[in-house]
């Protein structure tokens, strides 16, 4: 070996492929972006020449790494799983030198385009679309990526993606001891949803039934959230929201179509997405007609309206 070697390593793995060579090399060193302590070598300070040793280093950028690769090193390094390549693309783009938009985003500017990212995944979930699905799903990783690297930023208390995955991952396993430790089985959905929900209400300490509700949803969604919520609680129908206004009566029906086991935003969504389809028929059907849509009052309307069997 006259050319030295760069190992690349991501926190503490090592490639495997450069295992043997680690062994029967007696001149391995760290770079400064490894800890050498996790790897038993000295730090590549220590080094009396970079020519013919192994470097231990984070990424090929590093200084004495970049060094070594320009006089002809090899490099040894394991490609990164997609998910951890994500995760650096996007801290290459919001950090110095990378995407000036990027750098300049908040939580709050982002805000948009999670929501907007979200409502085209659903879709391509209704629209069975596999490809468009796949693309949407990795636009919400994005915005879960963008999140979390912007969280990693705040001095007062900073998280990363890998913060959030641990957070998950406890969180899945908590509130899944039957899966993960020796609790009592559970056999139905229904039965996994009263234990889910009362290993919530213990984890988070929760005082109101309504505690946790997404505020912010589709104000559909949210009525039949509430009415779900209520209904477990044993809250009476008769007491939801009284009156004869529009808001009070979609109220009601949001809320008693969840606790029947619709889910109102979905149904809603779906007459809504068909209803615009009825439109775009009628208009194409008066324009093959040789009228110019914007011209049609009721009648014409009606007219053109498509018809579908009962």
């Amino acid at each position: 070996m006259t050319t030295g070697v760069v190992v690349v390593v991501r926190g503490t793995t090592l490639p495997g492929a450069a295992l043997k060579l680690l062994r029967e090399s007696t001149e391995v060193y760290a770079a400064t972006d490894v800890d050498p302590a996790a790897f038993g070598v000295p730090a590549v300070t220590e080094a009396p020449s970079l020519k013919d040793v192994v470097l231990l280093a984070g990424s090929r950028d590093e200084p004495a790494a970049s060094l070594l690769i320009a006089t002809g090193a090899v490099v040894i390094e394991t490609p990164a799983p997609p998910l951890v390549r994500a995760a650096e693309v996007m801290d290459r783009l919001r950090s110095p030198g990378g995407c000036p938009w990027d750098a300049v985003q908040t939580h709050e500017s982002l805000r948009q385009y999670l929501v907007e990212e979200t409502y085209e995944l659903l879709d391509a979930i209704e629209d069975g679309d596999r490809e468009a699905l796949r693309e949407e799903l990795g636009d919400v990783l994005l915005q879960v990526l963008f999140h979390a690297r912007v969280a990693a930023e705040d001095p007062a208390d900073p998280f990363g993606i890998d913060d959030v995955a641990t957070a998950l991952v406890e969180k899945l396993v908590g509130r899944h001891p039957n899966v993960f430790a020796d609790a009592d089985e559970v056999h139905t959905v229904e039965h996994q949803n009263v234990k889910w929900e009362e290993l919530k209400q213990r984890e988070k300490q929760r005082k109101s039934i309504v505690d946790g509700v997404a505020l912010g949803q589709p104000a559909a969604a949210l009525a039949g959230k509430l009415g779900q919520r209520s209904g477990r609680a044993g809250i009476p129908l008769d007491l939801f929201p009284e009156g004869s206004g529009a808001a009070a009566q979609l109220f009601r029906i949001a809320a008693t179509a969840r606790r029947a086991g619709v889910d109102p935003e979905d149904e809603l969504r779906a007459v809504a997405k068909q209803f615009a389809r009825d439109v775009r028929s009628a208009e194409q059907a008066a324009r093959d007609a040789g009228l110019e849509p914007t011209t049609l009052e009721a009648d014409g309307w009606r007219k053109f309206w498509p018809t579908r069997s009962v």
